[in-house]
């Protein structure tokens, strides 16, 4: 025997409101009876933490960590059959189709979707005979989920990089029932990458959001003149006081709010403003820009944050006068974008996001070099060159999927929130009651229609999330091991 699961065309990543449809395929090499099948459609957000000695008992904990596992998604389909009568099947290769249509939201937030779909007092539940109740067919427990905090968003993207501490991770899962007390249920799964429709950008305008800090070099005195073997070569100054050291302020500025998009260039300006009146010319000599992601954790009342840095550009060995010296107070000068322009953001940076136990946020830190003065120049009077090392940091700043919502779907929002407090993107429950069967060809019990559910909007078509997609690579193999320990629920 042996199973697998071939899907239709799969991108690289799936996003939300796509259509998730394949094949689970079977191979018998002797006649078995199957008592139903189901495929799920799921997605995971686990965090572990290191618990101190100290506190151990007060959550009943065995070994030193403390897990939380959230069912962010969990959507089922019942393939075979659908009048739950078991029958046997030949040797040979069996296909049986299935398709989900991926929710906007978590699932996890609604207790009464938790409840119906995970057997706690709806389908499946106790006295329950539903297609997930019949049969011996298992699903989660949905008690531990329902005594977890919990928060309604958007279905976060699939993370991983932190071993042992939190991962994010999305599976398609197959549970072949086979009736008898000695037999096991055969079981199967693969993963897929995840990334999320970004939330609705605000309308531009043309304000900025900026980080700004003035600067003045030392003043310069005869003992800074240069020493050779022949002495100190003298200033070009008979008062013998150098020349009035340069002021500036440099300022990093994007537009306002400050949103960064998957894969693409920061829209960045960087502006050196003249601020006192000195006739000698600072040059930028060095650029590094930082996007720096805070992930934080939590599981049940602890939490822990971590740093993950993507240095985007790294310019070491710069020469750009910034200004003229003849320039006027309070005369402005651009920096070239074209150190930064064709730099996109690493394909491993996600979206910002916000889930039950995970979320992540960002901020973007600049480093300038800027020197009175270069090395081996003619012109600077022979004084070494003074160099200053100036940090910006903007720390506000969101980063989008870059993958726009149709048109439809803000419209439908719009409509549903204008009559009703219903949001039309709450992910919908799986157990949903099934019309009846098609009439089948073949003797075998044949797929049941898909019903249609109500909190989708009817509007969305088949192409509901055109236009292009950018890389993501934030979660490293999609079928590899989990890195998380077992669950230790803080909640028994």
């Amino acid at each position: 025997m042996s199973i697998r699961i071939a899907l239709d065309k799969p991108p690289e990543f799936y996003t939300n409101l796509d259509f998730i449809s394949g094949r689970v395929i079977i191979f018998l090499q002797r006649p078995e009876t199957i008592g139903n099948i189901i495929v799920k459609l799921e997605g995971e957000a686990r965090t572990a933490l290191i618990i101190q000695p100290e506190r151990r008992d007060e959550y009943n904990v065995p070994g030193n960590s403390l897990t939380e596992n959230h069912k962010i998604l969990y959507r089922v389909f019942q393939v075979y059959p659908d009048d739950a009568v078991a029958l046997p099947f030949q040797p040979g290769q069996h296909e049986f189709k299935f398709n989900f249509k991926v929710p906007l939201n978590n699932i996890c937030h609604d207790a009464r979707a938790i409840s119906a779909i995970m057997g706690v007092g709806g389908v499946g539940g106790v006295g329950n005979t539903g297609i997930l109740g019949k049969g011996g067919f298992r699903t989660m427990d949905g008690a531990k989920q329902l005594m977890l905090a919990h928060v309604k968003s958007t279905l976060p993207p699939s993370l991983t990089g932190f071993p042992q501490e939190a991962e994010i991770r999305y599976y398609i899962k197959v549970t072949i029932q086979r009736p008898g007390i000695f037999k096991e249920n055969w079981r199967y799964q693969i993963g897929f990458k995840f990334l999320p429709i970004e939330p609705p950008r605000p309308n531009l305008q043309k304000q900025e959001a900026f980080a700004r800090r003035p600067f003045a070099f030392k003043p310069r005195t005869p003992l800074s003149a240069r020493r050779s073997f022949f002495g100190t070569r003298p200033l070009n100054n008979p008062s013998g006081l150098g020349p009035t050291p340069p002021s500036l302020e440099m300022s990093a500025r994007l537009p306002f709010p400050s949103i960064l998009t998957c894969h693409q260039p920061i829209p960045l300006r960087l502006i050196a403003k003249k601020l006192a009146q000195s006739e000698e010319q600072v040059h930028l000599t060095a650029l590094e820009i930082r996007l720096v992601g805070y992930t934080h954790m939590r599981v049940s009342n602890f939490e822990k944050i971590e740093q993950t840095r993507w240095v985007v550009v790294s310019a070491p060995s710069l020469s750009i006068a910034l200004g003229s010296p003849t320039s006027p107070v309070d005369t402005e000068f651009e920096v070239p974008s074209t150190l930064w322009a064709a730099q996109r953001l690493p394909n491993t940076v996600a979206p910002s996001f916000r889930t039950c136990n995970l979320s992540r946020r960002y901020e973007l830190q600049i480093m300038l070099g800027l020197s009175w003065g270069l090395r081996g120049a003619g012109k600077s009077g022979g004084m070494l060159p003074q160099v200053i090392s100036l940090p910006l940091t903007m720390s506000k700043i969101e980063v989008y999927s870059g993958i726009k919502p149709p048109a439809q779907l803000l419209q439908a929002v719009t409509s549903a929130t204008a009559t009703s407090n219903h949001n039309t993107n709450i992910s919908g429950n799986a157990a949903t009651p099934r019309p009846p069967p098609r009439p089948s060809t073949n003797g075998r019990p044949s797929i049941p229609p898909r019903p249609s559910d109500p909190l989708y909007p009817p509007q969305l078509g088949p192409d509901n999330v055109p236009g292009d997609r950018p890389a993501y690579s934030g979660v490293t193999a999609e079928n590899a091991p989990s890195s998380m320990p077992p669950d230790k629920s803080a909640h028994h």
